[in-house]
Formats: C-alpha cells, structure tokens, sequence
C-alpha cells in the first residue's frame, strides 16, 4: 500500500493554531512517527509536506500535488483542533464512503487512548480532501486548547493510533525518529550543540557550549533554555519535537506578520520580545527596529537578509 502522509501546516505563512502546545510541533511529532512506523511496516510512504510556499492555498495545493503525482493509495492530513479551552476529543474527516471506511477505525483506535470521540464526518470543504484523487481522510488528533487532551495526548500512542487504523497492526516497538548523524558525520549531539551554538541560545550562565559530545549540566540547560523559548515541553532531553523546531528555524523560511510557532518565538526572542508564538504589532515593530540597526530594510520581512544577520 502507498500511503501519503501529509504533516499540517508548517510552511509559513501556513502554519498551525496555538493552544496548550503548538499545533505545528504536535503534528510534526505524530506525523514523523507515522511515517516511519509505516514504512517498518513495509508500506511505501510518501510526505506531502511542501518545503515552502507563498501562501496558505498554494501550500495546500502543493500537498495535493504531491500525493496525486505519486498516486498514493491513501492520503492522511495529521492536525490537531483548537476552539474555545473547553471543546475536546477527536475527529476524522472525510468525503466518500470508502474515506469514511478508512476514518473509522483510526477514530476508534484514537478514541481508545481515552479522547471524546466526536465522529466522522463529511470533510466535503476541507481543500485537500476536496483535490486529491485517492481516498482521503483529514485526521483532527485532538484538541491542542483542551487541557484534558492535553493531558491525554502522547505522540507515539497517537502514532500508534493512526497507524493501527489504517492498517490494523503497529511496529512491536517505538521509533526514534531524532536524527542519529549529520552529513559531516558528527554525532548527534555535537550537531545539537553546534545548531544552538548557531542560534545563539547559551547555557544557564549565559556561556557559549563546547562542542564536546558531551552531555552535562551546560549542554542540557541550553536544551531547556531553548525549549522555554520555542514553547516545547521543557525536559532537557533533545527529543524528536526539539529536533523539529531546531530544523525549523534553521530552515530560514521567509516569516511575515500573521504568522506564528516556534520561528516567531524564537524570532521574539532575538528582537527582545516576550514570545508568545503570534506575530503581532509589537514583533513587526520590534524586527523593523533590528533590521534598521543592521542596515537593512525595515519592512518586518524575516527574509535572506534578516536571517544572515540572525544566524549566518
């Protein structure tokens, strides 16, 4: 079976919603491991996540793109809901029978974690239901806004979830899907300690890493440090979700106002503001500010130029 897994959001300005915890982190973090536990699996996996796009429409238009040109046999779209705090559960959306035979038992095995299970439903104006070929199914995890999902949620047992409906089985064990080694060759958490030497994220005395390979109590509290700032789960471990948010801001995508995630907070960060993850006012007036001290044009565009100034 091919399937195309299509990890929501995350390609600026297409980003995700905010709540408890990030949409964008969550749905790379279950999406990765679906991925994976598909492919242990033996079935072909294609990610529909496009690397960049201009717009929402275009980014999901590219999604589409992606799964139709591969003739995938199933197409999943991973995301996770927000409302109003109080809304919970889960959902999986569809447009066909056959989609509805599919959302079905991925729904039931969601809702075994312990979620409301809020239905399947007719997914007729969702865009990337409505312009892929196959059959389609657009899952909603969870509520990201609900504290009692949130307490509930677990990343592999959601995998695990998603994978056992599709399919009606799981790998017998969990996937790492961090990355173990870089194109240099250098170990993982020297590529950990070079990325957040890059980012100018420092230790808990506000001191440069060494690049030593090793893990003590400077390396580990610039992992909290970082993990503060980008809003992840701050446990000192260097996991799948850190990794995702490193890579994201690595990845220097052009960021304009209305965006959002882990590059605004970090971006916050930067320009000396509290990061909440929504660029507003006081983000664009505060890039325009670094921009003009760094002789740039200061149009509150994170682009090429902006991010040579932040990173390199």
């Amino acid at each position: 079976m091919k399937f195309g897994i299509d990890i929501g959001h995350n390609c600026p300005p297409d980003t995700g919603a905010n709540g408890i915890k990030f949409e964008d982190n969550l749905v790379v973090e279950v999406g990765n491991k679906v991925i994976a536990k598909l492919k242990n699996l033996g079935h072909d996996v294609i990610s529909c996540k496009p690397d960049k796009a201009s717009s929402v429409r275009e980014s999901l238009s590219k999604r589409c793109a992606k799964a139709n040109t591969n003739k995938v046999d199933i197409y999943v779209s991973i995301h996770f809901n927000a409302f109003n705090g109080q809304a919970n559960g889960a959902e999986v959306f569809a447009t066909s029978n056959a989609g509805n035979k599919i959302a079905k038992p991925v729904l039931d095995e969601i809702v075994k974690l312990g979620f409301f299970n809020r239905g399947v439903k007719n997914g007729s104006q969702l865009f990337v239901l409505r312009n892929t070929d196959m059959t389609a199914i657009l899952v909603e995890c969870c509520f990201i806004d609900s504290a009692k999902d949130m307490r509930l949620y677990d990343g592999e047992a959601m995998a695990n979830a998603i994978v056992k409906g599709l399919t009606g089985k799981v790998p017998s064990a969990p996937v790492n899907t961090a990355p173990d080694e870089s194109q240099n060759g250098d170990t993982s958490l020297v590529r950990l300690q070079k990325a957040l030497n890059r980012l100018k994220i420092t230790d808990k005395n506000g001191k440069v890493l060494a690049e030593d390979n090793a893990i003590g109590p400077a390396t580990t509290s610039a992992i909290l440090n970082f993990q503060k700032i980008a809003g992840v789960l701050p446990t000192g471990i260097a996991g799948q979700t850190t990794w995702d948010a490193i890579n994201l801001i690595l990845a220097k995508r052009v960021i304009r106002a209305n965006a959002g995630g882990p590059i605004v907070r970090y971006l916050q960060y930067r320009v000396g503001v509290d990061p909440d993850g929504v660029y507003g006012p006081l983000t664009e007036a505060a890039i325009k500010k670094f921009q003009k001290q760094n002789g740039l044009t200061a149009d509150g565009i994170v682009g090429p130029a902006s991010w040579q100034k932040l990173i390199g």
